[in-house]
């Protein structure tokens, strides 16, 4: 088919440029002026949600097509005189542009499809103050994705410290009182108990495992301890037993998974299972009430965690010293000990490690053991935060553990990442839970949002070479 009729059927059909980019182009700006279309039509509130969400289509589909329209014209009258060799050399200059813009093309169609899911959802949510805040942080993520290149052995950590930043401005911008000392202090303490219980799981992760009984010793341990309280064994023999317990029970872990090599998930979660309902078979003993012991919490313990615990007279729990105190240790420990370069030596090629002497099965059971203590450590904290034991306590971090790891940028492939990557992560959960709650969202949708946000993360670290290629 000759040139002027394939001119011809696009203007009869579908106007479409043969430019890539300017296609794509015309798709954001659709979709950017069907976003403040909607967030008007919801503000004004005259119609009802459906018509507004049809009539924010129709305007997008036509925006597009009269874009495209106008690019065809344009497109024909620039490539008169045009030859061949110049047309290939163009698509092949676009082809260029998609590869290497395409996941931050789809990381913002993403976030402009959630912002207009949750503007449908949530009547709370439509406001020109959201939608602003929208815009602002589709920019922000341009901006991240195109500096990150500079940054080519920090690059996860880079994106997250201006998703980070991002939140907070946002949050600040749209949620009043979210920089007031008490929030702020809330937002802290529970990424310490986040920080504290994703620590096992970065060790397992960066050799290519998984720990998924963390939420169960995290719970375990919660009832566990009062329950031995309760019995009369000293505060501090009890807290210290319950840690020796979570060893233990990292250590079965470790060695099961080990002897099973690729059934990690399946083996951590039946022993998280068989944990916690042991652990309320023995708490139980003489009472109804399964999965709750019910006792007085040592004022040590609770000046610990609560969230108007002091530390050195200063008005926040030491809990986030504790945290910070581990993360200095694991940062430090990981990069610059023998011990922590022969973990991601194993991570990134088990093979050539053994081959220099590296023991897999004792660096394998030494991280599901720190695992089970830290987890178990996260259980006695939220003790002293809630005052009561609940074996249900360590439910949530089911998810958030894996969430933190993987939105920071450790690779659950093994060999890349670190500790530092996670308490990055910690915080972009913590920041976004904590602006999800000020907007008037629900558990779901916020279980719903964290999901999507895992996704594009997973795409955008996926770009950067894995260390087994460079072995």
């Amino acid at each position: 088919m000759s040139e002027p009729q394939n001119d011809r059927l696009r203007f009869a059909l579908l106007p479409i440029p043969k430019s890539i980019a300017l296609v794509w182009l015309n798709i954001v700006l659709s979709l950017v002026l069907a976003a403040i279309g909607l967030g008007v039509g919801f503000a004004q509130g005259k119609l009802a949600a459906q018509e507004v969400i049809l009539f924010t289509v129709l305007l997008a589909a036509l925006v597009f097509v009269l874009l495209n329209y106008v690019a065809i014209v344009f497109e024909g009258r620039a490539a008169a005189g045009a030859d061949e060799e110049q047309t290939q050399a163009e698509s092949g200059r676009i082809r260029s542009l998609w590869h290497n813009n395409r996941v931050m093309i789809v990381a913002m169609a993403g976030l402009l499809i959630l912002y207009l899911l949750v503007t449908a959802g949530v009547p709370e949510f439509r406001s020109i103050k959201n939608l602003i805040a929208f815009l602002v942080l589709e920019l922000i993520l341009i901006f991240a994705f195109k500096v990150s290149g500079y940054f080519a052995s920090g690059r996860s950590a880079f994106i997250g410290l201006i998703v980070l930043l991002a939140l907070i401005i946002i949050s600040a911008f749209s949620i009043e009182g979210f920089l007031s000392a008490p929030n702020i202090r809330a937002i802290l303490l529970f990424a310490a108990f986040l920080g504290i219980a994703s620590v096992g799981q970065t060790m397992v992760a960066l050799l290519g495992g998984l720990d998924l009984s963390i939420p169960y010793v995290i719970g375990s341990s919660n009832i566990a301890l009062l329950f031995l309280i309760t019995l009369g064994v000293p505060s501090y023999v009890a807290f210290g037993f319950i840690l020796v317990l979570g060893g233990v029970v990292g250590l079965l872990n470790g060695i099961m998974s080990y002897r099973l090599q690729g059934q990690a998930l399946i083996v951590t979660l039946g022993t998280g299972f068989a944990v916690a309902g042991f652990t309320q078979i023995m708490t139980s003993i003489g009472s109804q009430y399964a999965g709750n012991v019910f006792g007085t919490v040592p004022h040590w313990l609770s000046s610990l965690a609560a969230m108007n615990g002091r530390f050195f007279g200063l008005p926040f729990p030491p809990t986030i010293i504790i945290w910070v105190v581990i993360a200095l240790v694991m940062i430090v420990g990981l990069r610059t000990t023998s011990w922590g370069r022969n973990l991601y030596a194993l991570g990134g090629n088990r093979r050539s490690a053994s081959l220099i002497g590296i023991s897999e099965f004792k660096y394998w059971i030494s991280c599901y053991v720190i695992s089970g203590v830290f987890a178990a450590l996260a259980g006695c904290l939220l003790l002293g935060w809630s005052g009561g034991a609940f074996i249900g306590v360590g439910d949530p971090y089911l998810f958030t553990t894996l969430a933190a790891v993987v939105i920071g940028g450790t690779s659950l492939l093994g060999g890349n990442g670190g500790y530092g990557f996670t308490v990055i992560g910690v915080l972009v959960l913590q920041v976004l839970t904590s602006f999800l709650l000020g907007i008037g969202l629900e558990y779901e949708w916020q279980q719903f949002i964290f999901g999507l946000l895992i996704l594009p993360m997973v795409a955008l670290y996926g770009r950067s070479p894995h260390i087994r290629s460079t072995v």
